[in-house]
């Protein structure tokens, strides 16, 4: 698997990374089998970056990525969590959490150091308490070598910014969500140029849009326009014609990009991870592609609000 560098971490990423939300029975029950095996077969592909959180099944996923990995040489794998988050309403970004959630994380991941911890979607919580407390704290377990490099995530490019415009100096890189697609290319387009001019790392993540991107039914819970989602359809019909499945043109899309280190997917689903290590190895279509992004430029980067109204 092709490696990137995490900004100036001196950590180098794999293109491809495992996300693990789906370990945590996030979108349907897993069987414990079925989890330890993609982890390994996400390893044995040389997808060696996993993301997690405590978040994701509220701790389910991090205990079973504990099990999969108790016997994998920490050293050959990459491993990232998050703190802030705990459910879909709790949210705790206070100092004392921070060093209280990091040692619960390392606990149940079974291992003495973090590569990457991102402070989980800021954008549910006024964002000064970022800058004022949570990345304080983060910072001096970054100094005790609990943690190699400190980030966060969010949805508003509003809130990457103004977090940013405080914190910035003190932070190694981030994560953005669903916005380096087919169809949205806002980091790219609106924050990549500040990141890489200040040495920052960039993980992407959500190439499939929420299944936006895919032949599977869309969720009911899909926030995006009714446009977004028509563009979507009409473009997987397209690609089916020409005999590619949709989510393979997204995966290589979101992949390609040379300033983004990686591409976070997730699945509990061994088949699907070899699926998209087979994908990354394929030719891009490119006059396909091209096809593709002219059915979405008129609904091109049209998304959704997400978190306190004054953070978007």
């Amino acid at each position: 698997m092709t490696t990137r560098p995490l900004g100036t971490t001196g950590i180098d990423l794999p293109i491809l990374a495992f996300g693990a939300s789906s370990l945590g029975q996030e979108f349907r029950q897993v069987r414990l089998d079925e989890a330890l095996e993609s982890v390994r077969v996400a390893l044995d592909l040389g997808i060696n970056f996993i993301d997690t959180s405590p978040f994701y099944g509220r701790g389910m996923s991090e205990v079973l990525l504990g099990i999969a990995l108790r016997d994998v040489p920490r050293d050959s794998y990459l491993l990232g969590t998050k703190m802030g988050r705990y459910s879909l309403e709790h949210f705790d970004f206070s100092a004392r959490r921070v060093d209280e959630s990091v040692h619960v994380s390392l606990h149940r991941l079974g291992t003495d150091h973090l590569d990457v911890l991102l402070l989980h979607d800021v954008e549910f919580v006024h964002l000064p308490q970022i800058w004022e407390e949570t990345i304080p704290a983060a910072l001096k377990l970054k100094e005790e070598g609990k943690i190699r490099a400190l980030g966060f995530s969010c949805y508003p490019m509003k809130a990457f910014h103004t977090v940013l415009d405080h914190a910035e100096d003190d932070l190694d890189c981030i994560l953005s969500y669903n916005q380096y697609t087919l169809q949205n290319t806002r980091l790219a387009d609106e924050l990549l140029p500040r990141l890489k001019s200040k040495g920052l790392g960039v993980m992407n993540a959500g190439p499939f849009s929420a299944r936006l991107l895919t032949n599977a039914p869309l969720p009911e819970w899909l926030k995006e326009p009714e446009e977004v989602k028509q563009a979507a359809r009409d473009a997987a019909k397209l690609c089916d014609r020409h005999g590619v499945d949709i989510a393979q043109l997204a995966l290589q899309f979101s992949c390609a990009h040379e300033d983004i280190a990686t591409t976070v997917a997730g699945s509990a689903n061994p088949d699907n991870i070899r699926k998209w290590a087979e994908w990354l190895a394929k030719p891009v279509p490119d006059d396909l592609l091209a096809e593709v992004l002219k059915i979405f430029e008129p609904v091109k980067n049209l998304g959704h609000t997400e978190g306190l109204p004054e953070n978007n």
